[in-house]
């Protein structure tokens, strides 16, 4: 009996740790190997915000760059290789968004789809009555089971032109930060107070470039932001980090509300070129 009962603890004991904290006892192992050289070598080549972030910071991305790559599975789709490159570039984006937050933010994303380009999406769609088939040529989608595709190509220009319009995988893991709470609604998972003034802000700058668009004035942003709340966060973040001075001049109180979230303020790092903030919005 004694025996039984030693066991039964054993086992309840074991099931508590792997509950709540193998995770972070894990990850703790993880951050105890050194980051490899040849990765920061690609991180300042592939993200080029990382090589301007104060120490601090930088160690930071690293270590979120270190458990991402140690959890996150990727695969590579029609034929594409998933090399370091293709890792790398994904990772280091993606988790400038979580740069002064916590890992546990991507806890929900369980696997990365590359494509080597567009990719084609067969969907169906029924009003009840009637099922309808469409397919849409897509450069990447996240889905609230932790699943994000992207394609490579798009991937590669968001790299290459720090400050364009368009980065897709800041776009797509916005997306996975804003299903947090459950739902893709536009507002990431908050309490209280900050809760509150992004409803405000966000609901007055949302309607602001749908009532520029409606009066076919030059919008502040992507035109794809104006199609629900849950794309207009996520062309917000891609704004955010890729250009920071014109968000901040056309919404001043947007830019300081993601500040707060992100707890990142770009424009507080080194200043961009010259010319880095003139604005093209080309058509998605």
């Amino acid at each position: 009996m004694l025996i039984y009962l030693l066991c039964v603890l054993v086992l309840i004991g074991a099931l508590i740790f792997y509950l709540f904290f193998y995770r972070s006892w894990w990850r703790n192992r993880q951050l105890q190997h050194p980051f490899p050289e040849h990765w920061r070598k690609m991180l300042k080549k592939r993200v080029p915000l990382y090589s301007r972030l104060p120490a601090h910071l930088k160690r930071q991305l690293e270590q979120h760059v270190q458990l991402f790559l140690a959890e996150k599975p990727f695969y590579g789709c029609d034929g594409l290789e998933v090399d370091d490159t293709v890792r790398l570039t994904i990772t280091g984006h993606a988790c400038l968004l979580i740069v002064g937050r916590n890992f546990s933010d991507f806890d929900g994303v369980n696997s990365i789809l590359v494509y080597p380009d567009r990719y084609r999406v067969r969907d169906l769609e029924s009003d009840g009555l009637v099922v309808s088939e469409s397919n849409e040529i897509r450069a990447g989608e996240a889905s609230s089971l932790g699943q994000v595709v992207l394609a490579w190509t798009e991937c590669e220009q968001g790299a290459l032109h720090p400050h364009g319009a368009h980065n897709v995988i800041l776009h797509e893991f916005a997306h996975q930060l804003d299903y947090l709470d459950g739902t893709a609604d536009g507002a990431p998972t908050l309490s209280g107070e900050q809760a509150r003034h992004w409803q405000e802000t966000m609901t007055r700058a949302y309607e602001h470039l749908r009532d520029s668009l409606r009066h076919h004035e030059k919008p502040w942003l992507d035109p794809y932001g104006a199609t629900e709340p849950a794309e207009f966060f996520a062309v917000l973040t891609e704004t955010f980090f890729q250009q920071p001075r014109h968000l901040k001049a056309e919404q001043p109180e947007v830019y300081e509300t993601l500040s707060g979230y992100f707890r990142f303020d770009p424009l507080k790092l080194t200043e961009y070129p010259a010319g880095s903030g003139n604005r093209e919005v080309p058509p998605r």
